[in-house]
């Protein structure tokens, strides 16, 4: 079994052999010195966006699921509008992806339209 085969799933049965047990503590050491975080939330409600904004504002990347809600409601809509106002006050970048979630990133990055193949 090739590495691309390990990677992408391909092959047949696991054994314990297959996985690396990941010590937290190391990766941990190096987190604390990260200038960026990337937060995961999920918008319900307007008050939803208040967090996510202050996550924009310190620097930090934000995946946000919003399949509570569809993208034809008004609510989305005005959050969608709210969180575009602060990415280019802060030059970062919103993407939606699907119907389930919304990328908003900082000052100086940028997401791809482009799928990588």
């Amino acid at each position: 079994m090739g590495i691309m085969s390990k990677i992408l799933g391909g092959g047949g049965q696991r054994s314990v052999e297959d996985y690396v047990e990941l010590d937290i503590d190391e990766f941990a050491a190096v987190s604390a010195e990260s200038s960026m975080e990337v937060h995961i939330a999920e918008i319900a409600d307007q008050g939803d966006v208040i967090p996510i904004k202050d996550a924009i504002y310190d620097g930090d990347f934000v995946i946000a699921d919003i399949t509570r809600h569809s993208t034809s409601d008004r609510t989305i809509e005005r959050i969608v509008d709210e969180l575009r106002q602060v990415v280019e006050e802060v030059d970062g970048d919103i993407v939606q992806k699907g119907d389930d979630q919304i990328v908003v990133t900082p000052t100086g990055v940028r997401v791809s339209r482009e799928k990588l193949s």
